[in-house]
């Protein structure tokens, strides 16, 4: 996994983490995504920039894009956006 950046996340990509991090592994759709992180009123794309975000804090492979489907948080990856969801990041 490539190395992560000094990268703040804003409110938006820390509740997208959040989710991806409950789903564990599991693979998660932009409507569901957008519903659990309370960004349902927005662009659907949304979730797309917040996704780029935290790829630049945890490193490009952290999400996994599983095509048509949805995302998931790579298990190696799961410390690192567990620190950073404590604020230890």
């Amino acid at each position: 996994m490539p190395a992560r950046t000094a990268v703040a996340l804003g409110p938006r990509e820390r509740a997208v983490l959040a989710v991806l991090v409950e789903h564990d592994g599991r693979v998660v759709d932009r409507a569901r995504l957008r519903r659990h992180a309370g960004m349902a009123q927005l662009d659907p794309r949304r979730c797309e920039s917040a996704l780029v975000t935290i790829r630049r804090a945890l490193g490009r492979d952290a999400v996994v894009t599983v095509r048509r489907r949805g995302w998931r948080l790579d298990p190696a990856a799961v410390p690192a956006a567990r620190a950073i969801l404590a604020g230890a990041a």
